[in-house]
């Protein structure tokens, strides 16, 4: 018999997301934002997404994409 597969949530994985999306009301923007599993899994940076409506994190690439 297989194994039966079970889908994950994807906030229950170490910050495996890869974009973000986010609002006016999450202003101002770090990562790792403070629901991710992995909230430290490198130090808190703040982002720059006003102007351009998006920004990447240095540490771990993630995009974050200003919605609204």
């Amino acid at each position: 018999m297989a194994a039966a597969s079970v889908a994950t949530p994807a906030k229950a994985m170490p910050n495996t997301q890869k974009v973000y999306e986010v609002s006016h009301a999450d202003l101002p923007v770090s990562c790792p934002l403070p629901e991710m599993m992995l909230w430290n899994s490198h130090p808190k940076v703040y982002l720059p997404i006003k102007a351009t409506g998006k920004a990447r994190c240095p540490y771990c690439s993630a995009d974050f994409l200003l919605v609204d």
